[in-house]
């Protein structure tokens, strides 16, 4: 019950995060009341559709989790190895954030905004929440994805793996929604102003999360020496990066189309 919990944290903070990424700024640049309304489209069909896209994006997801969830369970992990392995896998995870070690698995990719332009709404809603969805088809931000995929996979049960991705996928999804009130220009210059602001702040956010899981799970795996021993872990790298350049992390390829 502690993974699946520790899975669901992380696939939440790991969500969020990726709304800080180009495509997702440019989702809440051009996906808005008042862009849809020049379109001519209404923007809470298009939103509902974008919603549905990153579930299904979410379980696209899931089948990576699933196919290693049947592995895991096939190979009879015990419960206690689960969670050694995951303290150490968020421990990496952690450290590829702060930029320590082996760099992460990157996949510099948007979506295609002349979609909006070419198609009806359902299919850039559809297409794009799949893609957003989906956490590895477009600009990955953050390793929290390769650890929610792989925590879920530690589970060893199929059916909880794919419901974690699908939290994945949802929380994308529903991230549209902060849009919700951008009707005008000059809301929409504010919200971008404080969005880009929070940006270090949620990074740092999600690099606390996959630490604390370490901590958690090492704990739980290998008791108060396991948890001493991630927390330090944890705290060197966090000291050796001295807090890094986080706004320049928080802001890859920004690009922000106002429109």
């Amino acid at each position: 019950m502690m993974l699946v919990t520790l899975a669901a944290i992380v696939a939440v903070a790991a969500a969020i995060r990726y709304t800080w990424s180009s495509c997702g700024i440019s989702m809440l640049s051009t996906i808005t009341p008042m862009a849809e309304r020049s379109r001519g489209r209404r923007w809470g069909l298009t939103a509902t559709w974008f919603v549905l896209g990153a579930v299904l994006g979410g379980a696209t997801l899931g089948l990576l989790a699933v196919l290693g969830a049947v592995v895991v369970g096939a190979v009879g992990l015990s419960s206690t190895a689960a969670l050694g392995a995951a303290a150490v896998l968020a421990l990496v995870a952690a450290g590829m954030d702060l930029g320590i070690g082996t760099e992460m698995p990157h996949h510099r990719r948007q979506v295609d905004e002349v979609w909006l332009d070419q198609y009806r709404s359902w299919v850039y809603g559809l297409g794009f929440g799949w893609q957003i969805g989906s956490g590895l088809s477009t600009y990955i931000m953050t390793a929290a994805v390769y650890l929610t995929i792989a925590l879920a996979a530690l589970t060893g049960s199929p059916a909880t793996a794919m419901a974690i991705a699908l939290l994945f996928g949802l929380t994308r999804g529903l991230a549209i929604l902060m849009g919700a009130r951008l009707t005008d220009p000059e809301r929409l210059r504010r919200f971008h102003q404080r969005f880009d602001e929070l940006g270090p702040t949620v990074r740092w956010a999600v690099i606390v999360v996959q630490m604390s899981v370490a901590v958690v799970a090492g704990g739980a795996a290998f008791g108060p020496f396991g948890a001493l021993g991630a927390a330090g872990l944890a705290g060197v790298a966090a000291l050796a990066t001295r807090g890094g350049d986080a706004a320049a992390a928080a802001r890859p390829a920004a690009l922000i189309a106002r429109r």
